[in-house]
Order: structure tokens, then sequence, then C-alpha cells
């Protein structure tokens, strides 16, 4: 059985990596390691050395502490959000390509897009 911190650790390398547009081969070759090893890694199967982690920040481009980052109070929150049903909304990667091409737009767009939805979903919108 996984520990919880090689989930969470493996969370961020995924969200990272989809959110720089890297597939899982591309990344095992930047770190020298098979796209099979990733997988692992993301789904926190296998646990990542100090070693490979810092391989990782270097490929993603964030610093070490990036992985670690709000790990106590993201824990508590997915444990909540998943308990509410929504904890997987942020693991899809059609939301990921909504992000990305949100920041893509101006911020006037940008400000037309969130109103837009908003009205669709009748002003409500889920709280993170």
């Amino acid at each position: 059985m996984s520990n919880d911190i090689d989930v969470y650790l493996g969370k961020r390398l995924r969200r990272r990596r989809r959110l720089l547009g890297l597939t899982q081969q591309q990344l095992a070759g930047t770190v020298g390691v098979r796209f099979q090893q990733i997988q692992k890694y993301e789904c926190g199967a296998n646990r990542i050395s100090a070693a490979r982690l810092w391989q990782l920040s270097e490929a993603l481009d964030v610093p070490v502490g990036y992985f670690y980052d709000g790990l106590s109070d993201r824990m508590e929150k997915e444990t909540n959000l998943e308990a509410e049903g929504g904890g997987e909304m942020f693991a899809r990667k059609e939301t990921l390509d909504l992000v990305r091409a949100y920041y893509l737009l101006g911020e006037r767009p940008r400000r037309r897009l969130l109103d837009l939805a908003k009205s669709l979903n009748g002003g409500e919108v889920l709280e993170a």
C-alpha cells in the first residue's frame, strides 16, 4: 500500500508535467528512466528518491519544495473534497486543458469567459 505522501508527490508531479504539456515519455527521457517509472511515480506506487526528485524538479523547472508545498493543507482539503465528490475534478486532463487555454487569453477575454461560465451555472462557483 502506498503512502499518502507518495501519492501527493505523484499528483504534484503529474500536474506540473501536464501543465507544461509534456508526455510521460518526454519527461522520462529527460531524467533517464522509462515512462513506466514516471507512471509509477505519478500514481504513488513507487517512491521518488531525493536524487530523482531533484532531477524531476530540474526537468520541470520548479524548486524541489514545489512537490511538498501545502502538503498538510492540501491533504486535508482533498479529503474534504473527495468526501463531497469533487476531488477528482482537478486531476482530469480536460480541467488542465481548460485552465491552460484560459491563461493564454488576455485579461478582458478571461473576465468575459468567467462571467459566461458563471451565468451558465446560475452564478454559483465551486469554492476551492
